[in-house]
């Protein structure tokens, strides 16, 4: 199982830090975005405006959700004396994982800011293609 990724936070009114795991949910896929394009091939600035009209993106992926969850069916409710635990939801893994590479929708990523970096969280519905370091070796012998 993968390590999980922990932020450390401290707090200004109290001596101490806590740290924070971060947990993604469901078909959900944090992506670290590539360090944008200030120019363009000529040399020129690019204004905000430009970069927020290109609609696919890229980067990598740093955290995976647990999958698209569907109903156990050996989950049996009415079993009370039963001292296995069984969960009531089973997950379907998602393609994506932690390392890869990824070309994705921009439209449909959602933006936010954890210890001053940006990340997308972004559905993998709205992922197009991954690349993986295998592949990536494969394809340069």
């Amino acid at each position: 199982m993968l390590s999980p990724i922990y932020f450390v936070y401290s707090i200004s009114n109290m001596d101490y830090t806590r740290k924070k795991q971060i947990i993604i949910v469901g078909d959900r896929v944090l992506i670290l975005p590539e360090s944008d394009r200030d120019r363009s091939e000529h040399g020129l600035y690019l204004p905000p405006s430009v970069k927020e009209k290109e609609k696919v993106h890229s980067g990598y992926v740093v955290k995976v959700g647990p999958g698209y969850a569907v109903p156990n069916p050996s989950f049996i409710d009415q079993e009370s004396w039963s001292t296995t635990p069984k969960d009531p939801v089973k997950y379907i893994p998602l393609q994506a994982e932690e390392g890869d590479y990824a070309i994705f929708l921009r439209d449909q990523s959602i933006e936010v800011e954890i210890d001053v970096k940006k990340y997308l969280i972004v559905p993998q519905t709205a992922i197009l293609m991954l690349f993986r370091k295998d592949i990536l070796g494969e394809l340069n012998a």
